[in-house]
Parts: structure tokens; C-alpha cells; sequence
């Protein structure tokens, strides 16, 4: 039977799609189809923006118009009519066409944009008992103290009570981060007992616009600047109207400047100021008063290669420009990636997971999306907190993939690499990554440490210590011998490395477990339901039978590491006793050492591809087998086949392949593809932490 959840709140700026998008995080990782609907919404012309978030992040393929109720409009006509019957009615069979092709609907309440608050509250509180979904009240801090905040829930309780709502949990948003504590205190005695609350802390990031949200209110014209300048947050705005040595006076970090298009001292000032480390960054520029600027500032803004700050004209005077900017408010927008990931950190934070999971009793399914799975990667890692270290610290995927691990706080990060080129990095990106750690491993105190413990290690090899020194310079070799001295838990690199750069002084320091001939890889290969287990697709050309069976056992025991039952299909071009020759008879014998040194996995080899997923196939080449139909580990003979077959696989069922996870190694390094996305770069992170606990 399908179950519905309702998310709403008694005040405008309560930050209720902040916990809408922490609620939807948690519940698509527990395997459930998920369905999102508002009852009513207010754009007409465009689409709804909570419904827009939402569909595009979780990708929800339910048409736009059925996760709605009606328009504003209708809503309406309809209320002063005095027909609320009919409209809740409209809202109630919409929801039930929904309801029936989900599990699970979460129901996001109206935004309170009419003066009619304390009508549009009861409006959903009687919605949602339509619906028959408990409620999720959320409850503004935004400026009140610790005494206003009791009176509103209590206020909000005494009338839920009354209107016989279930009520799920409660959620307290936009708190004081120094009062967080105290509110935390007064809902367990506001609160009845069988009522959890939850108190989540105000972020600087999720208050503020970001200079695209404000363009895009102002209809603003982009004349110049990078994509990613209109990510950056407006902290102030700021109307120059002095000349260029008095304005720079009254620069602040993040301020967006409002000035007539044909002041081109001030426009050449502000690029400068970007660029220069005396001052500080701006967030953009505003050109008003319908003025562009002189052709030969147009001209230097052509000539520039990569200007991060954006150059923005629009028609209104600088006086209405400024009441536009004034009054425009940070949005939770499908491209807010840094706002996404601020607003899932707090909620994951604040929010016990598993106990709103119990309350809303939600039994886990067996299907695993990719989305699930990710979700369960971050999770998992965040579980026992690690220290990651990055060699390419001025990649810009690296920094911007920091960011996001940092703000979902996932794992202790530091970077390597220049720490003034990084820094520019971060601030021509518009990032926030706080106080983290750069090492220059150049400059750095450790080099000498490592530079010794290198040589001991390999002089063997005809290693001078005078070249040890020199290795040391490099941030591969820097940053494994971090892991090997303890100094992080983990290392990953790759984006702008090839492999064997990556991992070459992994072979060479941190070295092979104990009983485990060969380090090899794997592919995480996340499918439309379930995950699967490629290796080894990216390290070994020609493994041997002895590194097949190690490869075999160790890909198995990365298999469960991220609770996948392994199921372990030796892959060959024959199933059974059907084919012969050298390549066959590789596989055979790697199959009985791995029966023979690990007789509780169970294994099936050789066997083809399609024996090994599927049932039918599997009962006519191997009936009674334990592994064929049912495979989730697949070793695959050698790299051509391996490599071939994850990327056809990717390409052809839209899988998303996270790795190549390394194995075998006394501790976690993992390389990266040089074409990865930032989302490549936070799973394979996570998926690093999550192997460091392992090995602890």
C-alpha cells in the first residue's frame, strides 16, 4: 500500500524546500519509487520551481502536470466560490493518479506568496488530511529567539492537535547557528514524546542569490564572464557612484556592483580587483541605465581569456536596478549545485536519518539505482569520517568536487599543489572550501621525512637519495607516501594524470596485501536496479590463472565491502566443459584456486556472459548451478575484454561506471578517468573513505 508524506510549514522563509530536498535524498536511498506533488502552484507561465528541483535532481519521470494539483488561478476561483469541496477534490484525485504509480508520494505544502497566512496553513493542514499523509511541519527561525521559536511550535502543535493531524516530526529551519543547541533543548520539552524535532542551522550560502538568480530576475543581457561566475553568491550589493580610488575603498568580498554602463573606470577597476590578491573578489558586475559600455572596453573584455567575474547590462536606472536587486531571493535551483549540496549537508546533519526512515516505516526494497547507490556511498563514508588528499589541487573538477564533499561534510580533505595558484583557483571558481589544508610538497617540512623513507624503500633499486629528494617533489608520489606514513587515510588522483602516474608509486610504496600477487581494479557498474562488479577493466593486460583467482577473491571482497552478495562469474568464451583450448583452460585453473583458497565464495567459471545474468540461458548451459542467472561479480580474462565490455555497457544500458576502484594495495589509492565529471570524483572519493574503514 502506498504511503504519503506532507511537508509544510506555517510562515514564508521558512526554508521548507531545503527539507523537502533532504527528505527526497533519504528516501531514494531505501529503494523506494518515489513520487513528488504540490497541490498548488503558482506559476503559470513558467514551471514551478520546487517541482523543477526535484524532478531534474532525482529524475522523476512523472509528466510536469501530474505532479501538481491546479494553478493558483483555479485555486482561487474555486475558494471564493465557496466551492473548497471541489478544489480539494481536483487536488485528491490529481495525487491519487500519482499515488497509484509510487510507493511513497511526498507532498510539498504552498509557498505563502499571498497575505493570507494563516487561511493557506489551514488550507494544508486540510489537504493533507484528505490525503491522508502524516505532516512534516516546519517551523521559521529565521530571526526569532529562542523564546518566539517555543511559542510557535508550541502555537502550531495545540492547532495540528485540533485538527487531528498525524504529525510525523518537526523540523525547526533557519536557526542561529550559536543558538542551535539551546532551541534543540526546548523542543524535547515543547515536543510530545513521540514526536522527534529536529533543528536545523541557518547557512550563509542557502540565504543568499547567486548572481545568475539575480540576472535572471532582471532580465540582465551577459555581456562577458565564464558560466561559472554565475554561481556566485551575492553577499552585498553596492551602487558605485564614487570615482574609481574612493570606490575601491568600499570593496567587500562577494559584492555585486550596480553602476551606469559608460563608467569605465569603475568597470575596468572591478575586473581588476577580481584578479588582484589586494583586493577583494567581486561577485559580478551590473551595468545600468540601458548604457553599454565604450567600444574599447568592449574590445579588452573580448581579449580577456577566462574572466570569471560576469559583465551584466540591463535597461532600468541605477536607482530601480538597485530596488530589483534588493528584492531578489536566493532560489534552490536544478543548477544550484553548491546551494544543493550546502542544503543536503545541514539536513543530513540535523536530521536522524534512520529514525525518520522508521517513522515514516518505509521497508527497504531490493532494487538498487544508481541514485540509491550513491546515496548509500556518501552515507557510508560519512559514517566514520576520513582524510582524503588530492594531489591535482588545481584541477578545477578537483576543487569544485572538494567543495561539495566538504559542505556535505563527507570527509577531511588537503590539496597539493601551489597554495597561491590553488587559492586563485578557488576564488576565480567562486568556491567556498573554508580553511582547507594545501601542501606545497615543494616547501613542504614533510619532504625531507618522505625523501629518507623513499630511499630506504627503494635503494634496492638503485634509488640515490638525491633522486628520493626529487620524487618528493611530485604530488603523486608526495601524496602516497601521505597514506603510507599515515598522514591521510586515503589518496585519489587521476583527473589529470595519466594512470600509471597515479599508481606507478603505489606499486612502488604502499605495495600488495600480504598473500595477493597482483593489484588489479574494478568497476562499480550501477544499472537501471542493481549493481554489478566488473574487473579487472583497467590495470592488468594478460593476468595469469594465480592473478585471475586473486583478482577474482579480491573483487569479491570488494563486492561486499559495499554490500553487494558476491556471486563470481569466471568469464570465458565457453560455459561448462563446452570450449577448449589455452584461454579456457586459463580459466578453468583460476577457478579451482579460487574454490581452493577461498571455498565459502561461491563461483562458477568458465562461463559466458549471458549464462552468468541470465536465468533462462543459465538453465540450459549450467542447470543447478549456484552463480549462473544470478552473477554479480564478473572477472573478465584480460583487459581488452574488460575494458570493451564495461564501456559497451555503459554506453548501451546508460549505466553509470564508478571506478576503477583499486584492490589489492595495503592501503586505498584510486585513480581517476582524465575525462571525469564531478560527480565521478565525489563517488570515487567516498568510495575511498569507505575502503579505508575497511581496512582499519
Amino acid at each position: 500500500m502506498s504511503q504519503g508524506l506532507y511537508i509544510t510549514s506555517a510562515a514564508p522563509q521558512s526554508g521548507k524546500l531545503v527539507v523537502v530536498l533532504g527528505v527526497m535524498e533519504i528516501l531514494m536511498g531505501q529503494g523506494r519509487k518515489v513520487g513528488f506533488f504540490r497541490p498548488v502552484i503558482w506559476e503559470e507561465e513558467g514551471r514551478d520551481n520546487a517541482i523543477n528541483l526535484i524532478a531534474a535532481r532525482y529524475n522523476l519521470e512523472y509528466p510536469y502536470e501530474a505532479m501538481f494539483g491546479c494553478h493558483k488561478d483555479k485555486a482561487r476561483e474555486l475558494l471564493t466560490s465557496d466551492r473548497s469541496a471541489d478544489l480539494l477534490n481536483l487536488i485528491l484525485d490529481k495525487y491519487k493518479t500519482l499515488e497509484s504509480q509510487c510507493d511513497l508520494v511526498v507532498c510539498a505544502g504552498t509557498d505563502y506568496v499571498s497575505n493570507a497566512s494563516v487561511f493557506e496553513f489551514d488550507f494544508n493542514v486540510d489537504v493533507a488530511n484528505n490525503l491522508g499523509c502524516p505532516i512534516l511541519p516546519v517551523v521559521k527561525g529565521l530571526g526569532r529567539d529562542t523564546v518566539q521559536i517555543d511559542s510557535a511550535v508550541r502555537l502550531l502543535l495545540e492547532n495540528l492537535e485540533e485538527k487531528g493531524c498525524d504529525i510525523l516530526a518537526l523540523v525547526v529551519n533557519r536557526v542561529a547557528a550559536d543558538m542551535a543547541n539551546k532551541v534543540a533543548a526546548v523542543l524535547q520539552t515543547s515536543l510530545p514524546g513521540n514526536v522527534p524535532g529536529y533543528v536545523i542551522p541557518e547557512h550563509e550560502l542557502l540565504g543568499k542569490p547567486t548572481v545568475g538568480e539575480i540576472a535572471k530576475a532582471l532580465n540582465a543581457e551577459l555581456l562577458n564572464g565564464a558560466e561559472e561566475g554565475l554561481d556566485r553568491e551575492v553577499r552585498h550589493y553596492k551602487v558605485a557612484a564614487m570615482e574609481l580610488p574612493n570606490y575601491m575603498e568600499h570593496l567587500e568580498e562577494g559584492s555585486l556592483i550596480i553602476t551606469p554602463g559608460d563608467r569605465s573606470d569603475i568597470i575596468l577597476g572591478t575586473l581588476l580587483s577580481d584578479v588582484a590578491t589586494t583586493y577583494p573578489q567581486v561577485a559580478g558586475l551590473i551595468l545600468s541605465g540601458d548604457l553599454k559600455p565604450a567600444p574599447q572596453i568592449q574590445q579588452l573584455f573580448k581579449g580577456l581569456k577566462k574572466s570569471q567575474v560576469p559583465v551584466f547590462a540591463v535597461a532600468t536606472d541605477t536607482f530601480t536596478t538597485a530596488m530589483h536587486v534588493s528584492s531578489v531571493e536566493g532560489l534552490l535551483l536544478p543548477e544550484s549545485k553548491r546551494k544543493i549540496a550546502a542544503a543536503l549537508g545541514i539536513m543530513e546533519a540535523g536530521v536522524n536519518g534512520a529514525e525518520l526512515m522508521e517513522r515514516i516505516a518505509v521497508s527497504r526494497s531490493t532494487r538498487v539505482t544508481p541514485l540509491m547507490f550513491e546515496y548509500y556511498l556518501i552515507r557510508r563514508a560519512k559514517s566514520v569520517k576520513r582524510h582524503i588528499v588530492l594531489p591535482e589541487g588545481t584541477d578545477d573538477r578537483i576543487l569544485q568536487a572538494a567543495e561539495i564533499l566538504l559542505l556535505r561534510e563527507v570527509v577531511e580533505l588537503t590539496l597539493l599543489g601551489d597554495p597561491d595558484e590553488i587559492s586563485r583557483k578557488i576564488g576565480s571558481l567562486g568556491l567556498s572550501l573554508g580553511e582547507i589544508s594545501i601542501i606545497d610538497p615543494g616547501n613542504s617540512e614533510l619532504r625531507e621525512k618522505y625523501a629518507q623513507a623513499y630511499y630506504e624503500l627503494r635503494k634496492h633499486k638503485g634509488i640515490s637519495a638525491e633522486m628520493a629528494y626529487d620524487a618528493m617533489a611530485d604530488v603523486s608520489y608526495f601524496g602516497t607516501m601521505m597514506v603510507h606514513h599515515g598522514d591521510a587515510d586515503g589518496m585519489v588522483s587521476g583527473a589529470a594524470h595519466t594512470t600509471q602516474h597515479t599508481i606507478r608509486p603505489s606499486f612502488e610504496i604502499i605495495k600488495a596485501k600480504p598473500g595477493c600477487s597482483i593489484v588489479s581494479s574494478v568497476f562499480l557498474m550501477c544499472l537501471a536496479d542493481r549493481v554489478l562488479v566488473y574487473g579487472d577493466c583497467a590495470v592488468n593486460p594478460n593476468p595469469n590463472a594465480e592473478q585471475l583467482a586473486d583478482i577474482a577473491i579480491s573483487s569479491s571482497e570488494t563486492a561486499q565491502m559495499f554490500d553487494i552478495e558476491p556471486f563470481i562469474a569466471m568469464l570465458s568464451y565457453s560455459t561448462g566443459e563446452s570450449g577448449k583450448g589455452e584461454d579456457v583452460e586459463r580459466v578453468k585453473e583460476a577457478t579451482r584456486l579460487v574454490k581452493e583458497r577461498r571455498p565459502d565464495l561461491k563461483v562458477e567459471g568458465p562461463i559466458q556472459y549471458d549464462a552468468a545474468v541470465d536465468a533462462g540461458v543459465a538453465e540450459s548451459k549450467l542447470p543447478g548451478s549456484e552463480v549462473a542467472g544470478r552473477a554479480t561479480v564478473f572477472i573478465f580474462p584480460d583487459l581488452n575484454t574488460g575494458n570493451n565490455t564495461y564501456k559497451a555497457v555503459q554506453r548501451s544500458a546508460k549505466a553509470v561506471a564508478i571506478g576503477p576502484v583499486l584492490q589489492g594495495l595495503n592501503k586505498p589509492v584510486n585513480d581517476l578517468s582524465r575525462g571525469c565529471l564531478v560527480p565521478d570524483i565525489v563517488n570515487t572519493v567516498a568510495i575511498t573513505a569507505i575502503q579505508t574503514q575497511i581496512e582499519e
